[in-house]
């Protein structure tokens, strides 16, 4: 319940005041290519309950590929390349947060093809709490795009390195869990995307 009601506070608070530049994207992503503003993804939530997240469109529309992002992709946009590297495109994701279906620190939420894949032990684990806009692996692999450029199949490397480390560290979030650790995590959040 104060989990919760930390999430709506310091969610509706944010929203508020980035409202400004959370505005100023929206323009400029639909003035720098065809298409909506918000990119909506199923993804799966917590007790394994399906939602659209919210994120800004940092790729071409209708462009189809890979799941998952290698390095220099080429269906990114201008705008799209640079609130990457901010990590500015997850902003919006505030919206899930205030609707209940995200929290702001809890595992990251994945797609239904990669969730299939979790062993069924941790996939349990992992989806009794809220997913997160941020959580330890977020942090541990914020460069997962470039670290996936260099093999030889992404794809694989995700699904057989990259997936099993972070869930790894989504059930050892699960473990310790309390309000004191989420407000690490956000402080240590914000300190990497501004450093950045």
């Amino acid at each position: 319940m104060a989990k919760r009601l930390f999430d709506l506070v310091l969610s509706a608070c944010g929203l508020l005041l980035l409202s400004p530049l959370l505005l100023a994207i929206a323009v400029w992503v639909k003035l720098d290519s065809p298409g909506p503003v918000f990119f909506r993804q199923e993804r799966i939530g917590r007790h394994g309950v399906p939602f659209r997240i919210h994120k800004f469109r940092t790729m071409a529309h209708g462009g189809q590929g890979a799941l998952i992002t290698v390095g220099a992709d080429r269906r990114i946009t201008r705008a799209g390349a640079f609130l990457r590297r901010a990590k500015l495109d997850e902003l919006p994701q505030l919206i899930d947060v205030l609707l209940g279906e995200m929290s702001l620190v809890g595992p990251r939420p994945e797609v239904p093809r990669y969730v299939a894949m979790y062993p069924a032990g941790l996939r349990d684990k992992v989806l009794s709490v809220r997913p997160g806009i941020t959580d330890v692996a977020s942090l541990e692999y914020r460069d997962e795009s470039e670290r996936l450029s260099k093999a030889d199949d992404p794809e694989q490397e995700y699904v057989n390195v990259v997936m099993p480390a972070k869930l790894r560290l989504a059930a050892q979030y699960v473990d310790r869990a309390s309000l004191a650790f989420d407000l690490q995590l956000i402080l240590r959040t914000m300190k990497l995307v501004w450093w950045r």
